[in-house]
């Protein structure tokens, strides 16, 4: 071969050689960056102490990666180690390696629904419920839920704090701090008190945080949500006639709620909040009253009972009274099918043995 036909060779070589590697860059380009590496849905939570190494084999877990190779070359160019931010990010079938190492590193999180719902009577249980649901620690948002000067920022105590809170759902980020959380707090409480709902409690002669008083009362009575307006009624009509509110609910949260069943003997407790030794409202809310709670105040049903006990039905209502002496008839019903079930039940445990 002569000498020319040598360079010829050799340049031809030299450009398959280029062309190779650069369709070599080319598809890896296009498998980082435009090609989808993932087959499952999945949410990944990134927390501060995560290494790259962990967040990469939770996606491997989670997600599906199907080129483990490409995640590694994205999260080597986006400088993971340095860059990456914890949060609460989606990643889907659609999702390419380039764009999940972006979403770290710019911290394109999706928001978080935080639900705050149900029984919510004591503040360990509620800085539970939204640690479960959130980044923050349970120990950071409980010394929130105690914090005097803190509260104060928002208008609350850590005696009412529980009227700050309006059970709902919330849509955050994950990573929201407690100062974040608190201010979402205060913004749906006062997007909850409208000017006719302000009006309302004016109507009712109280405050917005003694509706909320009331509210927990009732909450504290029933599950059943037509007696709210009745139960509120009731005990409007007593705080307003001076009549010592006598609710079992306040004795219950005096014994840090403890008790199965208040007896007699439970009612002598000297605290502010038991209602049968105490005339007018509690101090402050004894839970976290539900909306509906809040509604049956601002607009209880109008009616003239001054007492209500459970009903023999032993259907979780209630019998209402005007009357003392209706009242004890009812009372007497309750005590005669409560025992009547009992020995029942009695005769029903002798007989199995």
């Amino acid at each position: 071969m002569t000498t020319k036909g040598k360079i010829i060779l050799a340049v031809l070589a030299a450009g398959a050689l280029l062309a190779g590697a650069a369709g070599f860059v080319a598809g890896r380009y296009y498998i980082d960056n435009k090609k989808p590496n993932f087959s499952e849905k999945y949410v990944l939570y990134v927390r501060p102490e995560m290494s790259v190494a962990e967040v990469m084999d939770s996606l491997q877990a989670g997600a599906g990666t199907v080129r483990p190779k490409s995640v590694e070359r994205a999260f080597a160019k986006m400088e993971m180690n340095a860059n990456m931010k914890p949060g609460r990010y989606v990643v889907d079938s659609t999702s390419t390696s380039i764009y999940v190492a972006r979403m770290l590193v710019y911290g394109w999180q999706t928001p978080q629904n935080m639900t705050l719902s149900g029984t919510l009577r004591k503040k360990d249980r509620i800085a539970q419920r939204i640690s479960s649901q959130m980044m923050v620690d349970s120990a950071s948002v409980a010394d929130a839920l105690n914090d005097e000067a803190f509260l104060a920022e928002y208008g609350f105590t850590p005696e009412n704090v529980f009227a700050l809170i309006i059970p709902d759902t919330y849509e955050m980020y994950w990573t929201a701090s407690v100062e974040e959380i608190f201010d979402r707090l205060k913004k749906e409480y006062d997007a909850f008190w409208t000017p006719e709902r302000k009006a309302k409690a004016a109507e009712q002669k109280l405050t917005q945080k003694e509706v909320s008083i009331v509210a927990s009362i009732v909450s504290g009575e029933t599950n059943k949500a037509f007696e709210y307006p009745v139960i509120a009624g009731v005990y409007l009509n007593r705080y307003r006639k001076g009549i010592k509110l006598q609710a079992d609910p306040t004795v219950c949260f005096c014994h840090d709620y403890t008790l199965d069943r208040v007896l007699k003997k439970h009612l002598t407790i000297d605290s502010p909040y038991n209602t049968y030794k105490y005339a007018g409202l509690p101090p402050a809310p004894i839970n976290v009253p539900p909306k509906a709670c809040l509604e049956a105040v601002l607009n209880p049903e109008k009616h003239d009972y001054i007492f209500f006990c459970a009903s023999a039905a032993f259907d979780g209502t209630h019998k209402f009274a005007v009357s003392y002496s209706e009242h004890q008839k009812n009372a007497v019903e309750f005590q005669t099918e409560l025992t009547r079930r009992r020995k029942e039940k009695t005769a029903q445990q002798a007989a199995t043995k």
